[in-house]
């Protein structure tokens, strides 16, 4: 379950593919924690920009712009906006949970004695899996600009992690799922 959402998109009058009878407001957003994609219902007169974090989370009295969760969604049943807005949404999340993303860098482990997890980051390979690994044994990294002060040739280390999550995403057929969730089957979706 989602307590926070990034907003991808917002159709005001619903979507276009609708007949006009049953088209409704609705909102595509992104999950905080699994990084779920959820469509909306907006509360009346709710407005809303893309980027926004709102909570929709249990507690009903705290939801001050989302009436209900209609349910989760798959990354093609977005909009083509909420597709062009994910990557800078992403890295919003990023940033705003830094400390969550550098325990991943400081904690990452191998997946088989060839396979660490670190070299699932898009651009990262084997030499700089390396030295991100020796320099943690050293000290603990506290921040990315930590990480790109001590590692030579590291840069964007939140870039590296909103890449790969992007990637998890958008690949329905990814084997290895670092931060998300795996998309419905088509038995599940709504």
């Amino acid at each position: 379950m989602e307590d926070y959402v990034y907003v991808l998109d917002y159709l005001a009058k619903g979507r276009g593919d609708l007949s006009p009878y049953k088209r409704n407001p609705v909102v595509y957003g992104i999950g905080e924690a699994q990084f779920t994609f959820l469509e909306l219902i907006p509360k009346h007169d709710a407005t809303f920009t893309v980027g926004e974090r709102i909570y929709v989370g249990k507690d009903a009295a705290l939801r001050t712009k989302i009436e209900k969760i209609k349910g989760r969604v798959n990354f093609e049943n977005l909009t083509s906006t909420a597709h062009g807005e994910l990557p800078y949404v992403l890295l919003d999340i990023v940033h705003n949970n830094e400390a969550r993303f550098v325990k991943f860098f400081n904690e990452a482990s191998a997946i088989s004695t060839r396979f660490h997890v670190l070299e699932l980051l898009p651009g990262l390979g084997k030499k700089m899996m390396i030295e991100i690994l020796d320099e943690r044994k050293k000290k603990p990294f506290e921040s990315f600009k930590e990480m790109q002060d001590r590692i030579d040739f590291l840069r964007s280390p939140d870039k590296l992690i909103s890449k790969r999550i992007e990637l998890e995403l958008t690949d329905p057929n990814q084997k290895y799922r670092v931060f998300t969730r795996p998309p419905l089957t088509r038995d599940h979706q709504q």
